[in-house]
């Protein structure tokens, strides 16, 4: 049997019995041509027991282009296959073409392991996830609106007799004019009335031919230009809706079970508490609470839910505890939701977007009047008209917002969630950052190191029991407390009947008829008015003070501390000595544990101030008066009880694995794994910064050339439309490129 240049072999659903064992045998056989054909041999062995045939195009070192063997590949295929080759190791890259069923594949590994990921796929039982959208719709839907827009106008001209196309001409005007005359009703000299004029002047002459080529481009601009939005739009909201959840669902016996998101169905009940965030659209079923849904709906307040009431994906409760029967499952409707926050995120805009918005309005009556100067003085409308097509206004009002979503973008594959533009400016004009301690500045998974127990109760019956309370309020500590159960295998079962969240302070709840509280000692000692075993104070005074401590008791008798280990991230002291050298002028820490810890943390961390056993309101209260000095301050937290602040703050940063509401509050959110994405905000945002005024001159630049160009006549209106046109789009490509490089 003669092997196949080029060819390997992708799996392809076949049964057993079509293997028989003279191909069971060559399929094992090894050639003497070495490792590399015999892999290639037994590929296209393969191919003789029902596998589909691949075919290399073209290689190069690092680098493959394969063909599949196939009749049609549709966009769902191309999509499966291209996340399957970026999901295996060694594979830098992959690009898969639908229309010719190619693929492009840059690699870092042996060429031997990429012919094997390749002949191991098949379409059938590939178990890769897939976004909801991939954009290659919107790139298809796009690229042939623009292919056709470009073929219907040369075959109009070279089939259609030109009377016909006069009267083309004329009706395709009136959208125009119409736009135009909208504009100056509500008062506006914009960029549609620039557009109008040079048409009817175009048109009045009897130049069809001109004022055709000026709808041709405008149309073709209109294309790239919400092409090009789209795609920013699309690509931000689809790095930001792989997010991956669990949620409480509550069985028919009523125990609560912690549950992926994913797997999640139409009907299922959840719960969902104070500091929480609603995962799924649904309807209360049992249960009263406030909700924020702020980020829904834009009310500033929070809205009261009970039974029968509609609750939305994305909102936070605030207080109290509802049982959701589920609506719409993961995936429905949650990308279209991300794209409208990140639309109405675009209102948000900097101040830089404001300028380029505002000087885009305001160039429209002078690039009216230089036209009718240019008219007055020489006479020559060809001249005139190349000033009315170039205007300012598309490029500025485009580009610069392009940039910006371009930003955040980018921030989101280094982790970091952005809610608007305006965020984005302001870390980069920042010259005061606050930070938390808890989970902040210490790890994000501090651990517990002992558990100290009281009136005869057992260790671990108590740790069982604060994770079991604790699981309900994912925080750093709350999260250390449930981790250290799970480690000692500690199961428990729900015997609560309720849980209420005080913030700052801790949880009181009520389990097989004993109330337990569970926080710190202000709260448990002096709120609830718990006592220490008379025989037990000298245990309780011995407790090592380099730890941080979680008391629990039960109906009123102390019962445990908790001893929490908060190491602190190894990153933290260079990060703070960066955002020094980065311009970050007061590096603050506040926290509210002991002086104790506070200075020894400080001293370490190397801030500038701090302040300890400091209240939530305290902290929003030093923001304001940094405000009220003069001051952009940046607030870093991760805690419920740090939301006040985030708040204030003039951008509120939350780490993603704190609380719900932290995160529904802040500006700006960081998945990372480390501090020094702090770092990478500062860098992209001051970036941003210059790219801004980098596009403000060349826009201004280039365009001011072109009309120069046209006044003197080097330049007729329809190529200085065109090089308009043509800049401001690759204005807006350079703008959608990374401002680090990788």
């Amino acid at each position: 049997m003669d092997t196949l240049p080029g060819t390997i072999c992708c799996r392809a659903d076949f049964s057993a019995k079509e293997k028989d064992d003279d191909l069971n045998q060559k399929w094992h056989c090894e050639t003497p041509d070495g490792p590399g054909e015999a892999i290639r041999w037994r590929l296209f062995m393969a191919e003789r027991v029902g596998f589909m045939k691949c075919r290399i195009l073209h290689e190069s070192r690092g680098r493959l282009r394969v063909h599949l063997m196939m009749n049609r590949m549709t966009m769902d295929q191309a999509d499966i296959l291209e996340y399957y080759l970026k999901d295996c190791a060694g594979i830098v890259s992959a690009t898969v073409y639908d229309r010719t069923a190619d693929a492009v594949i840059c690699y870092d590994s042996d060429r031997a392991d990429i012919i094997r990921i390749l002949s191991e796929f098949s379409f059938a039982t590939c178990e890769v996830t897939v976004p909801e959208h991939t954009g290659r719709a919107l790139n298809r839907e796009f690229s042939e609106k623009l292919i056709f827009t470009v073929i219907r106008r040369y075959l109009k001209r070279l089939l259609i007799p030109a009377p016909i196309r006069h009267i083309i001409a004329l009706i395709r005007s009136v959208k125009y004019i119409f736009k135009a005359i909208k504009s100056l009703r509500e008062g506006r000299l914009d960029v549609a009335v620039l557009d109008a004029v040079a048409i009817v002047v175009s048109l009045i002459r009897g130049d069809f031919s001109t004022a055709s080529s000026v709808m041709f481009m405008l149309r073709i601009g209109e294309i790239l230009e919400e092409w090009t939005h789209k795609k920013s739009v699309d690509d931000l909201a689809r790095t930001m809706s792989l997010n991956v959840e669990k949620v409480w669902v509550q069985s028919e016996d009523g125990q609560e079970v912690l549950t992926s998101l994913n797997q999640v169905r139409a009907g299922d009940r959840i719960v969902v508490r104070t500091a929480t965030m609603v995962p799924l659209d649904g309807v209360v079923v049992s249960g009263n609470a406030t909700v924020n849904q702020a980020s829904i709906t834009g009310e500033s307040l929070p809205v009261a839910k009970e039974e029968g009431s509609y609750v939305y994906a994305g909102t936070v409760v605030e207080e109290g505890e509802v049982v959701v029967q589920v609506d719409k499952v993961s995936g429905e409707g949650k990308y279209d939701r991300i794209v409208r926050m990140i639309e109405e995120s675009e209102k948000l805009n900097s101040i830089s977007e404001q300028k380029a918005t505002s000087l885009a309005d305001r160039l429209v009556p002078f690039s009216l009047g230089a036209t009718a100067l240019t008219w007055l003085i020489t006479r020559n409308v060809t001249k005139a008209l190349s000033i009315l097509m170039v205007d300012f206004s598309c490029a500025l009002k485009l580009t610069i917002p392009i940039a910006v979503l371009s930003a955040m973008r980018e921030s989101s594959h280094h982790g970091i969630s952005v809610k608007g533009g305006k965020y984005m400016e302001a870390v980069a004009k920042a010259d005061t950052i606050v930070f938390d301690k808890t989970g902040t500045l210490t790890h994000a998974s501090p651990k517990v190191a002992d558990v100290v127990a009281f009136n005869s109760k057992r260790k671990k019956e108590m740790l069982k029991l604060a994770a079991c309370l604790e699981e309900h309020y994912p925080h750093s500590i709350a999260n250390a407390i449930v981790a250290e159960a799970k480690a000692q295998n500690l199961k428990h079962e729900e015997h609560h009947t309720s849980i209420e969240y005080i913030v700052a302070h801790g949880i009181s709840s009520i389990d097989n008829g004993r109330k337990v509280v569970l926080g710190s000692s202000h709260f448990v000692f002096e709120d609830e008015g718990c006592v220490v075993p008379e025989n037990q104070k000298d245990r309780l005074a011995a407790i090592p003070e380099q730890y941080s401590h979680i008391y629990m008791a039960i109906d009123g008798v102390l019962a445990a501390v908790i001893c929490i280990e908060d190491p602190l991230r190894q990153e933290a002291r260079e990060v703070v000595e960066k955002l020094h050298e980065f311009g970050i002028s007061k590096v603050i820490m506040m926290t509210g544990d002991s002086e104790r810890t506070a200075r020894a943390v400080a001293a370490e961390v190397g801030v500038d101030e701090y302040d300890s056993e400091v209240l939530p309101e305290d902290k929003a209260g030093f923001i304001k008066r940094e405000h009220e000095a003069g001051r952009t301050v940046i607030m870093v937290g991760d805690g419920i009880n740090d939301s006040p602040a985030l708040s204030e703050a003039d951008v509120g940063i939350a780490i993603s694995d704190g609380a719900a509401i932290a995160r529904e509050i802040a500006d700006i959110t960081i998945s990372a794994d480390d501090l020094y994405a702090l770092l990478t905000l500062r860098l992209l945002s001051e970036r941003l910064t210059k790219r801004i005024q980098g596009n403000y001159r060349t826009i201004v630049g280039f365009n001011l050339m072109l009309i120069i160009l046209g006044v003197v006549g080097v330049l007729p209106p329809t190529t200085t439309a065109l090089l308009h046109n043509v800049s401001t789009i690759a204005i807006a490509l350079r703008s959608m490129t990374n401002l680090i490089d990788e």
